[in-house]
C-alpha cells in the first residue's frame, strides 16, 4: 500500500533566482508525474515556497527524488517532509492517477 510525503519547500533564496531555475524545477516535477511518483505541486500563496505530494512505497525513496531537483540541486530550498499514510478519503487519493495522458 502506497504512503504518501507532503513536503514543504520554502525558498532560501531571492525570488529572482528562483525564477532563473523554476523551468527546470517544472520540467523534473513532470517527470515525476509522468512516473506517478507525484499527485500534484505548487507555490504558496504567498510565493515563499511550495509543496510538493509525493506518492511512496517507502520513505527511503523521498531522498533521492529531493536530491535531483533543481531546487535542491542548487541549494534554493530547504524542505520539511511529512510522511502521510491517510485514511478519511484514503480511497479517492489512490485512485488518483495524475500521470499525463
Amino acid at each position: 500500500m502506497a504512503l504518501y510525503a507532503f513536503v514543504a519547500l520554502k525558498y532560501e533564496a531571492p525570488l529572482e533566482r528562483i525564477q532563473q531555475t523554476v523551468d527546470r524545477h517544472r520540467a523534473y516535477l513532470r517527470e515525476l508525474l509522468g512516473q506517478g511518483k507525484m499527485v500534484c505541486s505548487g507555490p504558496f500563496v504567498p510565493r515563499e515556497g511550495g509543496a510538493l505530494l509525493l506518492r511512496i512505497e517507502d520513505r527511503s525513496e523521498i531522498g533521492p527524488l529531493l536530491a535531483k531537483d533543481p531546487y535542491h540541486v542548487e541549494n534554493l530550498v530547504s524542505d520539511t517532509i511529512y510522511v502521510w499514510d491517510p485514511n478519511i478519503g484514503r480511497e479517492g487519493l489512490d485512485s488518483l492517477d495524475p500521470r499525463p495522458r
